[in-house]
């Protein structure tokens, strides 16, 4: 299977394995100046240079050359998952693509016949019933994820724990998991670790949201769009999620971790 989502900077000195919908956008254009002295000029997962991808065929030898033998210092940055899934759903679902399109042709109607979803007007202006939407969607991607009906799940919604540990499954080990709440502390504490060929102020890193403005904004409170059923199907799609990566389950109005993620655990949970 090798290390698929897994970004290498050129120079070699970190390894990222990306989880989509946790600053991927943010942390690869990171690692692209840390190399290059410049930002990547557009989106940066249409880079097809500058940076080793494993979507990339030259590349993929070179990552698992260097994962396998641990070379580099190899992190990834995970998210809150009640926040993640929201982003999610307005980004994927509400909002309309780069490319002028909804996400993945046909899904939107399908959610609109299957599970009587509404994503507003395409200029992401129409009113609609935000939460009703949302916890059908909610429905829609459990069903995904269990029983991989009406289609596969789809990686800005499938379990983080799920893909941190396709790095571990296959060799890889993480020297630090940051999260996206606390990202400046933990991008330091990686950049302080590497040695990078471009030096990184964070403070001049601007925030590269490659989604923002893609869908309609979030009208309510977090906690608004969960009831008691939206919290069990997430307990039921999440749980290694809130438990591995420290959040807070029962209150779905605090994004903020509630302890220290415990590296050693991750890699035994995920490692089997």
């Amino acid at each position: 299977m090798g290390f698929p989502g897994t970004w290498m900077t050129e120079s070699e000195s970190v390894v990222y394995r990306v989880v989509p919908k946790c600053a991927c956008s943010t942390i690869g254009q990171i690692m692209f100046y840390s190399d290059h002295g410049e930002f990547f000029d557009g989106d940066i997962h249409d880079a097809k240079s500058g940076m080793h991808k494993w979507a990339h065929d030259d590349s993929q030898p070179l990552i698992t050359r260097n994962v396998e033998n641990h070379k580099s210092y190899a992190f990834t940055c995970v998210r809150n998952p009640y926040t993640r899934i929201l982003s999610s759903f307005f980004d994927k679902i509400c909002g309309i693509q780069r490319n002028g399109r909804r996400y993945r042709g046909n899904l939107v109607p399908l959610l609109v016949q299957k599970y009587g979803i509404e994503v507003g007007g395409d200029d992401g202006k129409q009113e609609f019933d935000q939460i009703a939407s949302f916890r059908r969607f909610l429905l829609f991607a459990r069903d995904t994820i269990r029983w991989r009906r009406p289609m596969d799940p789809d990686i800005h919604w499938s379990a983080q724990s799920g893909h941190v540990s396709t790095f571990i499954v296959n060799g890889g080990t993480y020297d630090k998991i940051i999260w996206t709440e606390k990202f400046n502390d933990g991008m330091q504490s990686v950049l302080d670790a590497i040695d990078t060929p471009h030096a990184v102020n964070l403070s001049d890193i601007p925030r590269f949201n490659e989604s923002e403005g893609h869908g309609p904004k979030r009208a309510h409170p977090v906690e608004d769009y969960f009831d008691d059923l939206s919290m069990h199907l997430m307990r039921e799609i999440f749980k290694k999620d809130f438990e591995l990566f420290k959040y807070d389950f029962d209150n779905p109005a605090n994004k903020m971790p509630t302890g220290e993620i415990d590296l050693a655990e991750v890699h035994a949970k995920l490692g089997d």
